[in-house]
């Protein structure tokens, strides 16, 4: 039944969304959609019903820095009717927002929060936009690839002054040169 409704309804879906990219990896359909048409293009594939995909299953950012949209956010969506998924890609940069989704979907309110706290993603008009795994001082997003590993901050307890104190990280960075051939480099191939 799968490999059918994909086949069937792939060619409708792509004539009725505005759809940049069909991706199809191992039966997995993932549609790529410019930033604006998120919001009808989930509220479509949710209430039509030769689609129906009424679950958010998970929303996850991913950093890509080289690019010119760095964030992929990426949203899994299950029709339980048609026992199908399917992904919706959006592409975004530091300063542009995302509108949310989280009255189409009510799962979709912990993971942009989520989205937000490790990447910096902003979604507009979401209704409670809060840190859910920092600190409320913390600095900077965790799971950018820019982010030092060390952090920025170190947390450690002094026992004189019996309280918990934040000092600055010294991020000093030593270059070595790697100047030395590679054992593959000196084989001698016939």
């Amino acid at each position: 039944m799968n490999n059918l409704f994909i086949a069937e309804n792939l060619k409708v879906i792509t004539k009725v969304l505005p759809i940049l990219k069909v991706q199809i990896h191992q039966k997995e359909i993932s549609l790529v959609i410019k930033n604006s048409h998120l919001i009808p293009v989930l509220t479509f594939l949710k209430n039509h019903i030769k689609y129906q995909f009424k679950i958010l299953t998970c929303i996850s950012g991913v950093d890509y820095p080289a690019n010119k949209h760095r964030f992929k956010i990426v949203y899994d969506l299950l029709s339980v009717r048609y026992n199908v998924r399917i992904r919706v890609k959006v592409l975004t940069d530091e300063l542009t927002p995302v509108e949310s989704c989280d009255k189409i979907f009510a799962a979709a309110s912990w993971y942009e929060s989520e989205i937000w706290d490790m990447f910096g993603i902003f979604f507009s008009n979401h209704t409670n936009l809060t840190r859910l795994l920092t600190d409320y001082g913390f600095e900077g997003y965790p799971l950018r690839k820019d982010f030092p590993l060390s952090g920025f901050v170190e947390a450690s307890y002094d026992y004189t002054r019996k309280r918990v104190v934040h000092e600055r990280v010294e991020l000093s960075q030593e270059y070595r040169a790697f100047k030395f051939t590679s054992p593959w480099e000196t084989l001698e191939l016939n």
